[in-house]
């Protein structure tokens, strides 16, 4: 787990500013750090650096940039394959000099060229140089744990975990995309293969780039919709023989992930995912306890630590909770947009850092329980889905009827939004006009003009008539490595912090697409199956409570002690200075939110996200873009 940067590029960079750009990383690899400029064909030039998390060989032999044996590769590497000591196995004519994981991916490249990345199971981003071909190539793993943002800037190319050392190569314009700004006000997160910036992009999960000669492309070896596709064709269809593989590579995954040359632990909330993996970890370390971390809120209704401990105290865990109260949460605001360095509004991220900043006081590794919610239907958002499916040929004539007098208009929200809902690519995406128009209407220069939309259009390309299952797959494609791998990524490696999912095992993922969606969703019960194998370790009668997540108080921060500050990032003089924002409609919008209180929710007046989104951006561009 570390932190990379580079270039391809014609221009002269010293390499005083080169290191630079890779200590902009320091906080995610404080053990050590390379650098290695190298001159290439036509006027090239290729920088290769990373700061260094040390996790499996602690020696100085697993300094990075790493180079093989014949002098023809290098390359620098974030993440870890977790199959790597069965590679080694079948890559035993290549001449290891470590026991690294990192020179796993050298040797396979060396006989299998880019699709030895096919054979990779783990969470990765890395950039390989090829001196014989003149070739940089960039990989990102399947799902999308590990982050790889790259600038193409005329003929030149820069790459690196965030946006930091980007900021810092010379010349970069932090040029604001402002089409991308309503999507991002409602879901509060920007998706691959966008960002912020112009000429900036995110590198998709499961995808690999070969930049040569001035020129890029990009490639996928790793798909959902084909990969669902693929898998589907092979169902299970007998329960006990899918209950008793899943099981069987869940344990494999965790067994997979304890390996490290660190102290290792799991995060714990309590909840069926997290409990499930701490009971795995448990298992597979015997006698030994695990050590397991939560936090908890003073406030009852926010709080999972009781749950976390009950589930700990079971399983005979060495558990470490942290009670904090709403300063300590507010404390980490100012925090979010120096590690968050493009706009990201997923406030349970605040919770994510608190709880990584105690794990790490005793361990560098840590388990967590992410993908299992949208693998295996776990978001209470998937019931809505299921009823707006079952509503949707009634909607389709109500949307007509509405239509006489603009009747439509005066339908309850969600009436409104089944019966508006007739696009087909965007059938799973149930969010009102109440929200999606006051974003578009926030920005300036849009209204009439191409702009993202703010729904992923994307739906049809799964093929799956049953919603729940559509937006299963959407959310793999979106939300999860757009937000929640996000989030958890930047939130950990604050502290220096290695976080591990089982879930999202290349051989869980690709498995929970062979198993039938009634195995999932079972008698209105989401999580079925995960739940019932979690019940093999953890009583029912501990775990069954209705789903809670990470939530913080929001309303009340915002209507208490970040208002005045709220008001401030919209003010008339800063907005019309700032010229990104309608400030007419962001005083309407935020005077409203403001003084309607929680009762307006009914109303849809409650814009609780949108302006918690439209805070954490102005608080971004506080911290990166305002002179």
């Amino acid at each position: 787990m570390c932190g990379i940067c580079g270039f391809c590029s014609k221009k002269s960079i010293p390499m005083q500013l080169f290191k630079k750009m890779n200590d902009s990383l320091e906080h995610r690899g404080p053990d050590d750090s390379g650098e290695v400029i190298y001159e290439a064909k036509n006027g090239y030039c290729v920088g290769l650096a990373q700061r260094r998390l040390s996790i499996i060989d602690l020696s100085s032999a697993g300094h990075q940039p790493m180079t093989s044996v014949d002098s023809r590769l290098s390359v620098v590497f974030n993440g870890e394959i977790y199959n790597y000591l069965e590679l080694k196995n079948e890559l035993r004519d290549y001449p290891f000099r470590t026991s690294s994981d990192t020179e796993v991916i050298l040797a396979g490249y060396l006989k299998w060229g880019v699709q030895c990345v096919e054979h990779f199971n783990g969470m990765f981003a890395f950039a390989l140089y090829d001196r014989d071909s003149e070739e940089l190539w960039l990989f990102r793993d399947r799902i999308g744990k590990k982050p790889l943002y790259y600038l193409i800037d005329d003929q030149n190319i820069v790459f690196a975990s965030e946006l930091k050392p980007i900021m810092l190569f010379p010349g970069f314009q932090k040029e604001i995309r402002r089409d991308i700004l309503p999507r991002y006000l409602v879901h509060g997160y920007i998706n691959a293969p966008d960002t912020i910036f112009q000429n900036v992009y995110k590198l998709e999960p499961g995808s690999f780039l070969r930049f040569a000669s001035g020129k890029v492309e990009t490639y996928k070896y790793w798909d959902i919709a084909e990969t669902y596709r693929n898998m589907h064709k092979i169902l299970v269809k007998d329960y006990a023989e899918a209950r008793e593989e899943l099981k069987r590579l869940l344990q494999l995954a965790v067994k997979r992930r304890m390996i490290a040359d660190v102290p290792l632990g799991a995060l714990l909330s309590g909840g069926y995912d997290s409990s499930l993996v701490s009971a795995m970890a448990q298992e597979s370390s015997g006698s030994t306890p695990l050590k397991t971390f939560s936090i908890g809120f003073h406030q009852k209704d926010y709080n999972e630590a009781e749950y976390a401990k009950a589930v700990a105290t079971h399983l005979s865990t060495r558990h470490t909770e942290l009670y904090c109260d709403e300063q300590d949460l507010i404390k980490l605001i100012e925090a979010i947009p120096y590690y968050y360095d493009e706009p990201f509004a997923d406030s349970s991220q605040i919770p994510t850092m608190l709880v990584s900043m105690l794990a790490k006081q005793d361990v560098t590794v840590v388990l967590s329980g992410d993908g299992g919610d949208e693998f295996f239907c776990g978001y209470n958002d998937y019931e809505r889905v299921r009823l707006a499916q079952k509503l949707d040929a009634i909607g389709a004539i109500a949307h007509a009827f509405g239509q006489i007098g603009n009747m439509e208009a005066h339908y309850p929200i969600f009436v409104r939004t089944v019966t508006r809902n007739r696009n087909p690519q965007t059938k799973t995406q149930l969010i009102s006009d109440f929200y999606t128009n006051p974003a578009e209407n926030m920005v300036l220069n849009l209204r009439g003009e191409k702009k993202q939309p703010i729904r992923y259009e994307m739906e049809c390309r799964y093929h799956e008539q049953n919603w729940q299952i559509r937006r299963m797959l959407l959310d793999m494609d979106t939300y999860l490595p757009g937000d929640i791998l996000a989030k958890v990524d930047r939130a950990s490696m604050k502290y220096a912090l290695e976080c591990r999912c089982p879930i999202l095992d290349r051989d869980v993922m690709e498995y929970s697409f062979r198993i039938p969606h009634e195995f999932k969703y079972r008698n209105r019960q989401k999580k079925a199956i995960l739940k019932d194998i979690t019940y093999d370790y953890i009583p029912k009668e501990l775990m069954d409570r209705p789903k809670k997540g990470f939530a913080v108080p929001l309303d009340q921060w915002m209507r208490g002690e970040l208002k005045e500050q709220l008001l401030t990032y919209a003010d008339e003089g800063y907005l019309q200075q700032q010229d990104l924002f309608d400030s007419a409609i962001i005083h309407q919008l935020i005077e409203n939110y403001l003084n309607k209180g929680d009762a307006g929710a009914n109303t849809g007046k409650n814009y609780s996200k949108i302006c918690w989104s439209f805070y954490v951006f102005q608080q971004w561009y506080q911290k990166w873009i305002k002179k």
